[in-house]
Formats: structure tokens, C-alpha cells, sequence
């Protein structure tokens, strides 16, 4: 969003500089976002071409277990990146549990997805309260922070930290430290979990968009 970009007045050599420096912080991150935002559907959608060959693929009986074996060789072929056969598994892994992602997708893309993934529109979400909307995720999560997420079975400790990333726009490294100091298990136990919240934000490192463009996947 380029209208969050700010652009101070220029009175003087070091107000052009602070400008300058400005607008080029602002950019790098509207276009580290944009990157990380096509790299999550990206993934999404192959997880959703996996899934579908696995319940219609005419052959899929002639590959059974060696499928994404054989997959990862064909596509690796063509010079694909991060299709290894562990990196295609996540991508079906993450299609499976965070189907929400239909709701950001272009709507050119939505439109042509295969018929199956028609029946997951609404992610199951623990309740209502703690469901975090498809658009959230995609835009204000990058897909190193979702691949974390997918190592929390408990569907509401995912909520929670889904919600607590984007709240407090958290670094990837922030949210491997938080998930590691059991912070989901001793927001449970406070008795004054407002108050937790805030301390723990104040100290949260935020996301910036070196760390973005440093993201392995990106």
C-alpha cells in the first residue's frame, strides 16, 4: 500500500537526505512484500495441483508413494526452484491447512482453480473469534513465518500466534523466539494476559525488509 509511504518536506540538505533514505526504505519493503505475497500464492497453488492430481490424476496409481520423488526430478528438470521433494510435501501441507489463502488469490486465479478446492473455502478455525481472514495471512505473513506455523498442530495455538505475528508485524527470528519461550502456554496461564501482550510486543523485534529480501525462499 503506497499510501502508507511517507514523504516529508525537503527544506534543507539533510531533510533531502531523510527523504531520500525514506522513500527507499518505504519502496524496498511495499516490493519485498509484493514479492513474498506472489511467492505465497505461488506455493499455494502448487499444493492445490498436488492435492488434485492425488484425488483425479488418471495415472496416479502408476507413481503411488514415489510421486513426489518423481515430481521434484521432472520439475527440477525445468530448472524450478525449491521443488524438492520435502519442499513439495510442504506446499501440499500448507494448501491442506490454510485453504483461507482462496480469498486473496487475484481473481483471475481464483477463477481457475480445479473444481476440488471449490469445497475449501473457509478454513476451520478453532472459533470464530480467533479465525484470521486469507487476505491477512497472504499479505501480512510471508511464507517462511506460515512454513513455522505449519509445525503447530494445535489449530488454536496456530490462531494465536497467526494473530500475534500480525499484530505485532513480528521477524521471522521473533516468532521462532516467542513459539520457543512457550509464549502461547504462559499467555494461557497469566492472569493478566493483556498486560503480557503488551510487554511482550514492546520487545518484539518488527519485520524489515532486508530480512525479507534474505528470506531463503524469497
Amino acid at each position: 500500500n503506497f499510501a502508507e509511504i511517507i514523504l516529508p518536506e525537503v527544506r534543507d540538505f539533510d531533510s533531502l537526505v531523510r527523504a531520500i533514505v525514506d522513500v527507499h526504505g518505504g519502496i524496498q519493503f511495499q516490493a519485498a512484500k509484493a514479492v513474498n505475497v506472489s511467492l505465497t500464492f505461488r506455493n499455494w497453488l502448487i499444493g492445490c495441483h498436488i492435492l488434485e492430481y492425488e484425488q483425479k490424476g488418471k495415472d496416479r496409481a502408476v507413481y503411488g508413494d514415489r510421486l513426489f520423488g518423481k515430481l521434484a526430478e521432472r520439475l527440477q528438470a525445468h530448472d524450478i526452484p525449491r521443488t524438492d521433494e520435502r519442499e513439495l510435501r510442504r506446499y501440499r501441507q500448507f494448501y491442506m491447512v490454510y485453504p483461507a489463502i482462496r480469498e486473496a488469490l487475484p481473481p483471475e486465479l481464483e477463477r481457475r482453480l480445479p473444481t476440488m478446492s471449490q469445497s475449501r473455502r473457509i478454513r476451520k478455525s478453532p472459533t470464530p473469534k480467533f479465525q484470521v481472514e486469507g487476505r491477512a495471512l497472504a499479505e501480512g505473513l510471508s511464507f517462511t513465518q506460515l512454513v513455522e506455523m505449519l509445525q503447530i498442530d494445535d489449530p488454536l495455538k496456530r490462531a494465536f500466534y497467526e494473530i500475534e505475528c500480525l499484530r505485532g508485524n513480528w521477524s521471522v527470528r521473533e516468532l521462532k523466539r516467542q513459539i520457543a519461550s512457550l509464549y502461547y502456554e504462559r499467555c494461557g496461564l497469566s492472569k493478566n494476559k493483556k498486560k503480557l501482550s503488551r510487554i511482550t510486543q514492546a520487545k518484539a523485534e518488527p519485520l524489515a525488509a532486508k530480512q525479507i529480501i534474505r528470506d531463503p525462499y524469497v
